[in-house]
């Protein structure tokens, strides 16, 4: 079956979405097409058993739930059951077909279902489905829909078994991409693009020698896994290069409909579907341990998790697994700020991995912008990057174009990293700039305008997949390719070579840089806190004066917390005459020293005796509020100096520096500062190692802007049209 006949059959099964219209929405088929598909795909393949089922169910019946269960698919062949004498198939001799009644459908169709074994019935409840029957009974479309349904044979009896299995997987797949793309504003959020999935695992994959190995087995885990799209392109992938290959897949997603549409698919295919678990990630993780209560590790790991989402909800679990476990547990290095819980998934992943003298582990995981430089020096996100990188784990990351997703717009980025680099990788980390590698969208889908061409899906494409996937397994820093723009800058042609003829009117070749390779410390900074002293001249002035009530440790004398109402009263009456006390103690100043002076010992040497005379013996808290009202800043004055003669930091001044990891600070510094600022200090108390990856940076290319001639002779020939335009439309 080739995969033209795939679409054939999900585009078949989705017309009958046309009987839907109306009471449905576009974005709400998915809900009526998918588990019926199931349902009928199921029914179909238990139809031969079905009585040699319903009696062995009887022989059996008193039973434990384990046993029954056991000889139950040992009777049908499958890992599921059902126990109703009722079928899915249209009306014929010998089989009670759902369609026989009519009038109680809705009744039998529940019925029906509820015969099902446990795995079954648990995907149909986190469907809905019971509330759609209601839907499309209420609304006379169910025995239109189910008798539509019924017509489709999807036990493809034609095919042997595991063949079969295989295309009614595909099919499948396709409803569940077509499904996702008519909800457009849901989809991002359960169903990444196919195009990006495949070049996802061409990076992740391609490296790989072993996989051509006999009966090789391999694990891959998708921790947000939604409706299994990456699973399943791993596992095609792996057959498609090995037949006889078993990849056992795992999975886990906490929406009950991505669940159930996963979870499907993987009966579907005859997989494992108790791989694929329901609940929490971060507090519930299902495959924390093996059957020998063992961690759980795995070869392959994948994923694209929601992008933006705060992890409240999970924050007391997470930071306490962070404080109890350290570097024991998931999240030892840190933890990003709550707004975007992307980089959780990661630490989470990486968990997992097998140790190098296990084989390792290989991850790819989609990411916005956000994880590769947001956070500050010794903040959550630059130490998770930190610790990645120092660990020689991550491998590469592509820069992928805009408007690639379905429910945003935004720069994405694939991040692939492992434990068992190549030798040649070992302290290096690849960026690739793949933003140029992208065809329009026949249609726009959501905010998916643009797709990663792939001529296995659409044969008019340039391959894109397959030269992003060349550029990295290349592993060469300076690869350049020639990129053709239209007049708005959009991409009309990318090739590997030179260009024979010069662009068309109105478009422009340029050579672009797309493959960079660094060492890992070209990532790392240390950033460093420069201290400049201050600098204070002293006068108290009506208007310095005043400004003491701008200070908190003047203002809170005359306030109180005590909650007797006399007590309360009779201290801020006491804190008042404290406050004038202070006034007149700088007002008698005044009178004696009128003169601005630029020395805070001097001043502070002036101010005692008054203190002393006027008996007012100001507090440390007081003195610091006198002083900040009265002093101002300015550059000519002294330096103001601690006990110890140091010099007294201005934190008004106060700056930082991000020194490269490679560079020495104190030249950096020296060449950097001192000629600027040659009072200023570096405070390496303050020094933080922070981490970030500038990949738009390291590809920026200057380009000079256009001749003034040149512009100024566009806006005249735009001004003239306009004239002219004026005067046909007042002709």
């Amino acid at each position: 079956m080739t995969t033209e006949t795939h679409r054939q059959i999900a585009n078949d099964i989705w017309s009958i979405c046309n009987l839907l219209r109306g009471p449905y929405k576009r974005n709400e088929y998915r809900k009526v097409i998918l588990p019926l598909t199931v349902l009928r795909r199921f029914d179909g393949l238990l139809g031969p058993t079905k009585a040699k089922a319903l009696e062995t169910f009887n022989q059996y019946k008193s039973k434990p739930e384990s046993i029954v269960r056991s000889v139950m698919q040992g009777a049908t062949g499958y890992p599921f059951y059902n126990l109703s004498k009722l079928e899915f198939r249209p009306s014929q001799k010998g089989i009670n077909s759902l369609l026989d009644d009519p009038g109680h459908l809705a009744q039998n169709l529940n019925s029906y279902i509820n015969a099902f074994s446990p795995n079954v019935r648990a995907i149909m409840e986190r469907f809905g489905f019971d509330q759609q029957i209601s839907r499309m009974a209420e609304k006379n479309l169910l025995f239109k829909v189910v008798q539509t349904f019924a017509t489709f044979d999807l036990s493809f009896p034609n095919l042997a078994a595991d063949q079969a299995a295989m295309q009614m997987g595909y099919v499948f797949e396709e409803l569940i991409r077509i499904g996702a793309e008519q909800s457009n504003e849901e989809a991002g959020e359960h169903f990444t693009p196919r195009e990006v999935i495949k070049l996802m695992v061409n990076l992740l994959l391609s490296p790989e020698q072993d996989l051509r190995r006999s009966h090789v087995v391999k694990t891959i885990y998708d921790p947000a896994c939604g409706t299994g799209g990456m699973l399943s392109v791993a596992e095609k992938y792996i057959r498609d290069l090995n037949s006889d290959a078993k990849p056992l897949l795992y999975g886990q997603d906490w929406n009950d409909e991505a669940w159930a549409v996963c979870r499907s698919d993987m009966l579907i295919k005859g997989e494992d579907a108790d791989n694929i678990a329901r609940g929490d990630t971060f507090t519930k993780d299902a495959h924390a341990r093996d059957e020998q209560g063992q961690k759980r590790r795995f070869d392959y790991m994948l994923a694209n998790p929601p992008f933006g989402v705060e992890w409240k909800q999970q924050q007391r679990y997470i930071e306490d697994e962070a404080a109890k476990l350290g570097y024991q547990g998931r999240f030892g290095a840190g933890t990003p700020r709550i707004n975007d819980g992307a980089l959780l998934f990661l630490q989470h992943m990486i968990d997992k991995m097998r140790t190098p003298q296990e084989g390792g582990s290989r991850i790819g995981i989609v990411f916005n912008g956000s994880p590769l430089f947001t956070g500050d020096a010794g903040g959550g996100e630059s130490e998770i990057r930190r610790w990645i990188i120092e660990n020689d784990w991550l491998e590469a990351i592509v820069a992928l174009p805009e408007q690639l997703f379905y429910n945003t717009g935004i720069s994405t980025y694939i991040w692939v990293l492992t434990n068992r680099k190549e030798a040649h990788r070992k302290g290096k980390v690849q960026l690739i700039d793949a933003r140029n590698y992208w065809v329009p969208m026949e249609k726009s889908l959501g905010n998916k305008r643009r797709r990663i061409g792939d001529p296995g899906d659409k044969p008019k494409d340039p391959n894109h997949i397959a030269d992003i996937t060349a550029l990295h397994g290349q592993f060469t820093g300076g690869s350049t390719r020639w990129v053709l723009f239209d007049k708005d800058s959009k991409v009309t042609e990318l090739r590997a070579t030179a260009p024979t003829a010069p662009a068309p009117d109105g478009q422009t070749w340029k050579s672009l840089v797309v493959s960079m390779v660094f060492d890992n410390d070209d990532f790392g900074y240390n950033k460093i806190t420069i201290e400049r002293p201050l600098r204070l001249n002293f006068q108290a002035t009506p208007k310095r004066i005043a400004q003491l009530e701008d200070e908190s440790a003047f203002r809170n004398l005359a306030t109180s917390a005590k909650k007797d109402e006399a007590a309360r009263l009779a201290d801020i009456q006491a804190g008042e005459a404290r406050q004038q006390q202070i006034r007149n103690l700088l007002i008698e100043y005044a009178k004696q020293h009128p003169d601005l002076i630029k020395d805070r010992k001097a001043f502070l040497e002036r101010l005692k005796p008054i203190d002393r005379a006027l008996d007012v013996r100001l507090t440390a808290p007081e003195l610091k509020a006198v002083v900040n009202a009265i002093g101002e800043r300015d550059e000519t004055a002294e330096i103001c100096r601690n006990r110890d003669g140091e010099a007294d930091s201005d934190a008004e001044l106060r700056d930082t520096e991000n020194v490269p990891l490679k560079e020495s600070v104190q030249a950096y510094f020296e060449r950097e500062v001192l000629p600027h600022v040659p009072d200023a200090w570096i405070d390496h108390s303050k020094t933080k190692l922070g981490y970030e990856i500038p990949l738009n940076r390291h590809f920026y290319r200057y380009e000079p802007p256009r001749e003034l001639a040149l512009i100024e002779g566009e806006i005249k020939d735009l001004e003239a049209d306009i004239v002219r335009l004026l005067g046909e439309v007042t002709a």
